[in-house]
C-alpha cells in the first residue's frame, strides 16, 4: 500500500507535532518545516502529495511560499488562518490555495479536508496522468479503493457489502469489459458458477447505491445476452 507524503509548514510547534500525531494516525507520512524557506526546502528532497500551510510564518509566510511552489507544483494545499487574516485567506485562496482552515481546528475537520483534497487530487491525476494509488479506482465521480474497502460517489461515501465491493472492484479494474454472470461468479466466489441468479440480485443492490437514476445507470450498465460493465467516462 503506498501511503502520502504530506508537508506540514507551521511556525508554532505545539500545533506542528500535533498535526503530526494525527496525520500519521491516518496512515499518511509526514515531512514538517517550521517556515516558508524549510517547506521549500522540503520540496526539493522528498515527493509531496498535499501541504498544509500556516499563513501568518517568520522568514517566509504562507502566501509567498504557496506563490513559489505553485511554480512547480500542482499538489493540493491547504492553508491555516487565524480569524483575523481573513483577507490573507482570500488571497491565499487567488493565488493558488485550494482550501483553508480556520484555528481554532478539530483534528476531524482538518482530516475530512485533507482526504477530501487527496480524493479529488487522485481524480485530477487519472485524467492523462498515472494515478497515485494503483488500488485506487476513479471513473468519473466513482471512486473506489481496495486499501481501505471505500467507496464515493461524488465525494460521498457510500456503504456496500463485501460481496458488491469485490463485484465493484471487478469490474471498475476494466472499465468498458463487459463481464458474464458466470465470469464474475467464478472470479468472486473463486468456484465454478453453478447459479447466477445471486449475481443479478448483487448488480441491482450496487446499482442502487451508486447511480443517481438506477433506471438510467451512468456507470453500471446491462450488455443484454452477454453481462455486466462499468462504462468508461468521458
Amino acid at each position: 500500500m503506498e501511503q502520502y507524503n504530506i508537508l506540514v509548514v507551521e511556525d508554532d510547534k505545539e500545533i506542528r507535532d500535533g498535526i503530526e500525531i494525527f496525520l500519521k494516525s491516518q496512515n499518511y507520512h509526514v515531512q514538517k518545516a517550521a517556515d516558508g524557506i524549510e517547506g521549500l526546502e522540503v520540496l526539493e528532497k522528498h515527493e509531496i502529495h498535499l501541504a498544509i500551510v500556516d499563513i501568518m510564518m517568520p522568514r517566509m509566510d504562507g502566501i509567498t511560499m504557496t506563490m513559489k511552489l505553485r511554480e512547480k507544483y500542482r499538489f493540493p494545499v491547504i492553508m491555516l488562518s487565524a480569524k483575523s487574516e481573513e483577507t490573507d485567506k482570500v488571497i491565499g485562496l487567488n493565488i493558488g490555495a485550494d482550501d483553508y482552515v480556520t484555528k481554532p481546528f478539530t483534528p476531524l475537520e482538518l482530516m475530512a479536508r485533507v482526504n477530501s483534497q487527496l480524493r479529488r487530487y487522485i481524480k485530477f491525476r487519472g485524467q492523462g496522468i498515472a494515478p497515485i494509488n494503483e488500488r485506487i479506482h476513479v471513473i468519473g465521480g466513482l471512486e473506489l479503493n481496495e486499501d481501505t474497502m471505500e467507496v464515493f460517489v461524488d465525494e460521498k461515501q457510500v456503504q456496500m457489502t463485501p460481496t458488491e465491493f469485490k463485484i465493484l472492484t471487478l469490474l471498475m479494474k476494466s472499465p468498458g469489459r463487459v463481464y458474464s454472470a458466470e465470469e464474475i461468479y467464478e472470479r468472486v466466489w473463486n468456484e465454478k458458477a453453478v447459479n447466477t441468479d445471486t449475481i443479478m440480485v448483487h448488480v441491482r443492490n450496487i446499482r442502487d447505491k451508486i447511480e443517481i437514476n438506477p433506471k438510467e445507470p451512468k456507470y453500471l450498465k446491462v450488455v443484454w445476452g452477454v453481462g455486466y460493465k462499468i462504462e468508461k467516462q468521458p
